[in-house]
Formats: C-alpha cells, sequence, structure tokens
C-alpha cells in the first residue's frame, strides 16, 4: 500500500470514526426560554407572574456545547425591585426539582390527601395557597442527566455526574442565569432538599470564591454530611442516630408501651435523644466488650423505644439497620413501613422476609409527580417536546462519582461560607418520621460543623410532623410556609 493509500484509509477511517461520533450525540432540548404570562387567583389576592421554561446550555473553554440545563422560573410582574431571587433544586443524586417545584414552592401544586397521601387517579394540580412567589422570584433547576437536562454525549456524563461536577456545573448555570437576567444585585438564596442540601452548602462554599454570595440557605431534609445517614460497615454513628426516629415511627403506629405511648412525641423524643447519645453510644463503643448484663440492660431498653421484640434487637447485636425496622415493626400485621415516610405502610407479600419488599412512600408519589408535571411543563409552559422528562434518574445514582471515593461532608464547606460571609442564614427543616434524612443527624451534623459561637444563631432548624417530604402534609405546609416567610424577612432587610 502506497503512503498515499495509507493516508487516505486513515482520513477515512477518522471520517467514519468523526461520524460515528457524531451520531452518539444526544437530542438536546435545544430552544430559547418560552415566556408567559399568568396569575394565580388566592383567596385574599391575586399573583400576576412571568414564566419562562428552557435551557441554558453549559459550555467549554472553547465555546463548544457540553450539556444543557432545563429550568423553569416565576417572576412577579410589577413587583419593587430588589426582589429575593431563589434558586430551588432536589437531590437524588439523579432527581429533578419537580418534588419541591409542585409539592411546596411553586405556585402550583399536586393535589394529595391532607395528610400527604396518595390520591387514587387521575392526578391533578391546584393553586398552591402556600407558594413562596408572593415573597421571592423562583428558579427550579434541574441538574444534567434530569429533568430534560442532558450532556451532550456519554463521554459528557462523567464530567457532571459527580460532587465536584455537579458543584461546577448548577453553579455555572446559576452565574449564567444571573448575568442572562441581571438579577446579579438581587438578595440571593439557595433552596435544596436531601442531597440537594449537599450540593447547596457546597455551592454556598463555591461560589462565594467567584464573587457570589448569598442571604440564605434552606435545608429541606438535610443530608450535608452523608456518614450519619449511611449504614457503613463497621460504623457505628448511624445506630445510634437513627433510633429516635424509629421511636416516632413507633409512637406513630401506637407500638410503644403505653406509658410512652400516651405522652406527646415530642416529649418522648427528647427521653430517647438523651439515651441515644449517652448510654446506647457508649455501648456501642465498647463493641464485643461490653459485659454482657449491661447488654440486656441496652437491649430492653433499646426494644422498648422502638416499638419491637427484644430477641430482634439482641439478634441484631443492638445494632438495628433501617431497612430491617422497616419489616420488622409492623411484621405480623404483614405490613412495612416507609423510608421516605414511616407514617405510609406496604402490604408485604410474606412476613418472613427479613427486608420490606418495596417503599411505600416512594411509589405514593413517584407516579402522580410524574403525571401531573409531564402535563405541566407542556399545558401550562409551553415546551413542546418528545423528549422524556426524567423525574428521578437510577441511572445518574448509580453511575455517581464520589470525590476520591469518599462520600462528601459538605457541613465544613457551609461552616467556611458563613465565616466568609456572617451575615448569610441558613433555614433547616426536617420531618420527624423521616427515615432516610433523620433529625437526629442532623442534629449530629450541626453540633459538629465547628461554628464560633457568634455564628451559631444564624442557623435555626424546625421540625414537622412528617417524613422526608414534610411537606405533603397540609399542616406542615402551612407551618413550613410560615417559617419560610420569617426567616426570609429576617435574612434579608429591605434599606
Amino acid at each position: 500500500m502506497s503512503t498515499q493509500d495509507s493516508a487516505d484509509t486513515n482520513n477515512t477511517l477518522e471520517a467514519g470514526k468523526s461520524s460515528e461520533k457524531k451520531e452518539k450525540k444526544r437530542q438536546l432540548l435545544g430552544i430559547e426560554p418560552i415566556e408567559r404570562q399568568q396569575e394565580l387567583a388566592l383567596s385574599d389576592k391575586t399573583l400576576k407572574y412571568t414564566t419562562q421554561a428552557g435551557s441554558i446550555p453549559l459550555r467549554d473553554e472553547f465555546g463548544e456545547t457540553e450539556a444543557e440545563i432545563f429550568f423553569t422560573a416565576y417572576t412577579l410582574i410589577g413587583a419593587s425591585t430588589p426582589r429575593p431571587l431563589i434558586f430551588v433544586f432536589n437531590g437524588g443524586p439523579g432527581s429533578s426539582s419537580v418534588w419541591l417545584h409542585l409539592g411546596a414552592v411553586g405556585p402550583q401544586r399536586i393535589v394529595m390527601e391532607p395528610d400527604g397521601f396518595q390520591p387514587p387517579p387521575p392526578y391533578r394540580l391546584q393553586a398552591n395557597a402556600h407558594t413562596w412567589l408572593d415573597q421571592a422570584d423562583l428558579v427550579f433547576i434541574d441538574p444534567v442527566g434530569t429533568g430534560f437536562s442532558r450532556a451532550i454525549n456519554k463521554d459528557n456524563d462523567k464530567k457532571f455526574w459527580s460532587f465536584k461536577g455537579d458543584i461546577h456545573s448548577v453553579g455555572e448555570f446559576i452565574r449564567l442565569y444571573l448575568t442572562r437576567y441581571q438579577r446579579w444585585t438581587s438578595p440571593l438564596y439557595l433552596a435544596g432538599e436531601s442531597y440537594g442540601t449537599t450540593r447547596a452548602a457546597g455551592l454556598a462554599s463555591h461560589l462565594i470564591e467567584h464573587g457570589i454570595s448569598f442571604n440564605g440557605i434552606i435545608l429541606i431534609s438535610n443530608a450535608m454530611d452523608l456518614r450519619p445517614v449511611f449504614f457503613g460497615r463497621g460504623d457505628d454513628l448511624p445506630f445510634s442516630l437513627f433510633v429516635p426516629t424509629y421511636t416516632a415511627a413507633a409512637w406513630y403506629h401506637k407500638k410503644l408501651a403505653p406509658e410512652l405511648q400516651q405522652r406527646s412525641l415530642t416529649d418522648v423524643l427528647k427521653e430517647v435523644e438523651t439515651w441515644s447519645e449517652r448510654e446506647l453510644t457508649l455501648a456501642l463503643m465498647q463493641g464485643d466488650r461490653l459485659p454482657e448484663a449491661e447488654r440486656q440492660t441496652i437491649a430492653a431498653t433499646l426494644a422498648r423505644y422502638i416499638g419491637v421484640d427484644v430477641d430482634f434487637v439482641l439478634g441484631s447485636n443492638l445494632r438495628v439497620n433501617i431497612s430491617r425496622f422497616c419489616k420488622e415493626l409492623l411484621r405480623t400485621e404483614n405490613r412495612s413501613i416507609g423510608r421516605f415516610d414511616a407514617r405510609y405502610t406496604g402490604i408485604e407479600a410474606l412476613t418472613v422476609t427479613e427486608r420490606p419488599d418495596f417503599d411505600p412512600s416512594a411509589y405514593a408519589i413517584e407516579t402522580p409527580f410524574t403525571t401531573t408535571f409531564n402535563d405541566y411543563v407542556r399545558r401550562g409552559l409551553g415546551i413542546e417536546t418528545d423528549l422524556s422528562y426524567v423525574i428521578l434518574s437510577m441511572v445518574v445514582n448509580q453511575a455517581w462519582q464520589w470525590e476520591n471515593g469518599e462520600l462528601p461532608t459538605t457541613a465544613a464547606a457551609l461552616r467556611d461560607a458563613i465565616a466568609k460571609n456572617p451575615f448569610m442564614k441558613v433555614f433547616v427543616a426536617q420531618g420527624y418520621y423521616d427515615l432516610a434524612t433523620p433529625h437526629f443527624a442532623t442534629d449530629y451534623t450541626l453540633s459538629h460543623m465547628n461554628l464560633d459561637p457568634t455564628l451559631r444563631d444564624n442557623i435555626q432548624v424546625k421540625c414537622y410532623e412528617a417524613g422526608h417530604m414534610f411537606y405533603l402534609d397540609e399542616s406542615c405546609l402551612t407551618r413550613f410556609k410560615a417559617d419560610i416567610d420569617r426567616f426570609l424577612a429576617e435574612s434579608w432587610v429591605q434599606s
């Protein structure tokens, strides 16, 4: 083969590879945000606002599009400026922002049962009397791989599906939004749920290094540090921190002894938290060196506090795993309880299995939210596309890359951000029946931030009698909205 023939062959191969590579590019939404003017009629007022739904491309240093992030923004018409702006997202990793969008914060809210339980289909939306739009403009962000947000191809996924990649890409979106919509001088807030709190704390630290400071951070069902909520091998910490939520679940399902059951939930929890932090923690630290008599005493007390048989606690070596507890509490009734909300019950196939067949609190909400948002994004927001709106991606979740293979601890990042911007306030909201991010684990995380005493009042915590998405319960949502209104008023003093 001649040199020219070889070169022609190589060029043909390269052209084929280039063509093949182009074919692998994903279909993106690729449209400028669609704007509509709408209004929300409430009992005491009517809010006139603009919706903007679309995508903003993320480009590399050469100007080539690497991905695009889909967002939905709500801007009140005729409001005085500067007006607060809140960036809102959920967690996962791999979740779109639909849960906070249609569950608590946006102008439309999915109709659930009053206690937040699943209604029968068909599902529908209603005006949200508790929307935050009366207090601030809102931007809901779907990170890459969720919603309509996509990387240009599979090779780019790994750049965004990681702890650092996520922080950088969402941070870049925020910078671009502030620039395109001229909101640099607005009072700024972040609101994140679950892994979204990990992201929010990381963003607060990341963006202050790029000249962007926040008036406030809203952490919903906190997971800034993941170690306290993950049952790692050889790590006793979660076994102490989950106990108070086990107690709450047992109290709700009336499985506690009468002398505990007749007391208020918060009263019982104070007692259990003190015991778990002291006696149980010290016992678990001793491991196999724990004397048998003390082991029996600890087991009896733990069983009494969480509503199960003492033999189950002894058989668990005093370390009750969340999934085993979700199966055990109502085993005799052939029911399991929910991880995201322990009030929910699932119908089990068998009583003898070790773990629940499924999480009833997850399945009860996924279908209603999927159905209503797919309708709303097209008919309400004007997005016309055959692309699938990814509510929750397990592909993203399972492909996620942690920094150095370790679970992130962004409480330290939040501490640094507060130290650098001592005006920033933090509101933490928790559900007592949340077995995904228990409230006592949040107490542990906040008390281990090493925050200067002069800054500790920057953080306030509120707990509600519901689960991970406590705002689905109407009574909790009402209190949550009032708490958020006060927080916004306290964290931004209008000049």
